[in-house]
């Protein structure tokens, strides 16, 4: 009997024999019906390995009907036109060439605009060899094609253990505050707030378009540029439209994540942008420029509604950039922006959480009982509480499953991780390693964290919680707050961090950061103040002081207020229970503190009953006390129009000694 393969078989006994003596194979094909099922298929219609990879990729049906063929063809010709004049120049009338489409992709799948258009006009002996390219726009790409570009083409890109785009920001790990300049003009100069403590260093507008143009240039004479078109604030009725124009994958996938991401339908009708970003990364300004002190300028024109950043790759920048853009447009709206976490419990209740690094803003509002309307920017407006941001830009360094689960979790595919160290052969990231930087992050969409609130807006906040690690031990573990003592704290920001050593002494060092993030606000900060305030009035929100620092002593003597405890005040607070509560006031800071909180030792309410030696704890707090006056001075005399003074009830709800 033959043995059977398929469709051939191996001659037996007697047959024909081939060579060496084996048996010839008989290439008769069998009958139908003798055939075994098997996945064979019909072969693929493609003649070329390009063709082949083509059926690869199917083109996404469009979420709206589109009336006519012209019409999609209109709105691109439209699009790639609204995006030529963002990169037009000043000594050009009209912007780049452009084309959407990666100029890897064949000449067949890459659609070119036609001569009809003013923006693609043909060429003549007139203009110069720029004219004649194209620059290919890759807009709004998803994570996994932004993926591929950054692999292919960006050195120190790979995809980690989790999934996540590890990525380097090159020479800047951080953000460059000094190189950060605001263009005075007839309008900003009376709006901003400039001078001593100020985060807004001048510039003209001559000098902005300098810089404009070595960016736009830049840009313009690459192959390619990422363009994002998305949204600020989850207030629909206050969004933001901005477009970033970037040189790289991992700028345009960061942005992807920290901006609202515009749906579809919503992405057929953007029309113009409110903001534009030009960011050319690694390309450096002209240091020999006016008012240039580095390669680096991250450069703001609110009358042109623009942004341009120059020699640094730190993808922070576009985040905070932004930030301080909102921190000037919300209140010409009377809308309050906010340098704060937001939570809401199931009962519609919301918190506000401000509070420096360090002081425990996103573990304290973080919290699996409650929803996550966002960790750090929000709008207050006459509608509630609104993110201005659709992601989160956590801290890494030294981050844990244990310790952060939400956070952890949420790194994994479409997410960035920045500057992180990572095992060459299984991708698992180091977070302790600090070769890189100190300031590692993670930039993900707010969907990755499971309690998140979408869309990412709340009611009326209820309490307006404040947070200080104090490391001088004097401030209590919890006060409720008038008012004017509200603003006085909210415009002083207050944290103490721990010195470094010198001859074995170690020193708290007091921190002020007005409105809790001095370094994005653009008015005075008493204009914010004054909004919280007439908010916090208007809508029965109680203000809250919680020191998340030191008890029974400075730091060195004294120890940590456990976390356990700091969880039992707020969640005290989030109840209603401690509004409720017996309150005696202290001394110097004249703070109200409640007598009991379940769950929390009594003992520990008064920090004069935890010091041991009762004349270092009343030194210690006449010093801190002298340590925000000093702060304070600052703000005593400082005028916006003609009489807007800071009233004396303010000035009464401070230190009193």
């Amino acid at each position: 009997m033959a043995a059977e393969n398929g469709g051939f078989s191996f001659a037996s006994g007697g047959a024909a024999k081939g060579r060496n003596g084996l048996p010839m194979i008989n290439t008769e094909k069998k009958k139908a019906e003798e055939i075994c099922h098997d996945d064979s298929s019909l072969p693929v219609k493609a003649q070329t390995l390009d063709e082949l990879h083509s059926l690869q990729k199917k083109k996404s049906a469009p979420s709206t009907p589109i009336k006519a063929a012209h019409a999609e063809d209109d709105r691109h010709k439209q699009q790639l036109q609204s995006i030529s004049a963002s990169l037009a120049s000043l000594t050009r009338e009209t912007g780049p060439n452009v084309v959407k489409g990666d100029p890897a992709m064949t000449t067949a799948e890459t659609p070119r605009l036609s001569a009809a258009s003013h923006h693609f006009a043909a060429p003549n002996l007139n203009m110069s060899d720029s004219a004649l390219k194209f620059t290919h726009i890759l807009y709004n790409l998803s994570p996994a094609e932004l993926y591929e570009q950054a692999i292919k083409y960006e050195k120190g890109s790979f995809i980690t253990a989790s999934g996540a785009l590890a990525t380097l920001s090159g020479a800047k790990t951080g953000r460059s505050p000094r190189d950060k300049r605001v263009v005075k003009d007839e309008t900003t100069a009376d709006d901003l707030w400039w001078g001593k403590g100020s985060p807004n260093i001048e510039m003209d507008e001559h000098t902005f378009m300098v810089n404009r143009e070595r960016a736009v240039d830049y840009l313009c004479s690459l192959e390619k540029v990422f363009v994002n078109d998305q949204f600020l604030n989850w207030d629909p009725e206050n969004r933001i439209k901005v477009r970033i124009v970037s040189a790289r994958a991992y700028h345009s996938l960061f942005m992807h994540n920290m901006c609202i991401r515009p749906s579809p339908e919503e992405l057929e009708n953007f029309g113009e942008p409110d903001f534009t970003i030009y960011n050319a990364g690694q390309f450096p300004c002209n240091r020999y420029t006016h008012y240039m002190t580095s390669s680096t300028s991250i450069d703001l024109n609110l009358a042109r509604r623009e942004m341009v950043i120059l020699g640094t790759q730190y993808a922070g920048e576009m985040k905070k950039g932004l930030f301080s853009v909102m921190h000037y447009l919300m209140p010409k709206r009377q809308i309050l922006s906010l340098h704060s976490g937001s939570n809401m419990g199931k009962d519609g209740d919301v918190a506000l959480f401000f509070g420096l690094s360090g002081t425990g803003k996103t573990t304290l509002s973080t919290d699996n009982n409650r929803y996550l309307i966002g960790d750090d920017e929000h709008c207050w407006s006459e509608n509630g509480v609104s993110n201005i941001e659709g992601g989160c830009y956590a801290k890494c360094i030294d981050l844990s499953r244990e310790k952060e689960p939400d956070i952890w979790n949420a790194i994994k595919f479409g997410a960035v991780v920045e500057n992180v160290v990572f095992d060459e052969h299984t991708r698992d990231v180091d977070y302790s390693d600090k070769s890189v930087t100190e300031n590692t992050r993670a930039a993900y969409p707010i969907e990755f964290i499971p309690n998140a609130k979408i869309p990412c807006v709340g009611p009326h906040p209820k309490n307006v919680i404040l947070l200080a690690c104090d490391a001088f031990g004097v401030l209590p573990p919890v006060s409720k707050l008038s008012l004017p003592q509200t603003m006085y704290h909210f415009i002083s920001g207050y944290t103490a961090l721990v010195a470094g050593t010198e001859d074995g002494i170690k020193e708290p060092t007091a921190t002020f950061s007005a409105c809790f993030g001095a370094a994005f606000i653009m008015l005075h900060p008493t204009k914010y103040a004054a909004m919280l305030a007439d908010k916090m009035q208007k809508h029965g929100a109680t203000g809250w002081l919680v020191n998340t620092g030191w008890s029974g002593g400075s730091y060195g003597s004294g120890s940590r207020i456990k976390l356990a405890y700091t969880r039992k005040i707020i969640d005290a607070i989030h109840s209603g229970e401690l509004v409720k509560a017996n309150y005696t006031k202290t001394e110097v800071f004249g703070l109200e503190i409640p007598t009991e909180i379940e769950g929390v030792p009594s003992e520990i309410l008064d920090p004069a009953n935890t010091w041991s030696e009762k004349e270092a704890h009343k030194e210690t707090l006449v010093k801190l006390g002298g340590l925000f006056k000093k702060n304070f001075e600052g703000f005593l005399n400082y005028k916006i129009g003609a009489d807007n003074k800071l009233t004396e009830e303010i000035l009464a709800a401070g230190p009193n000694f």
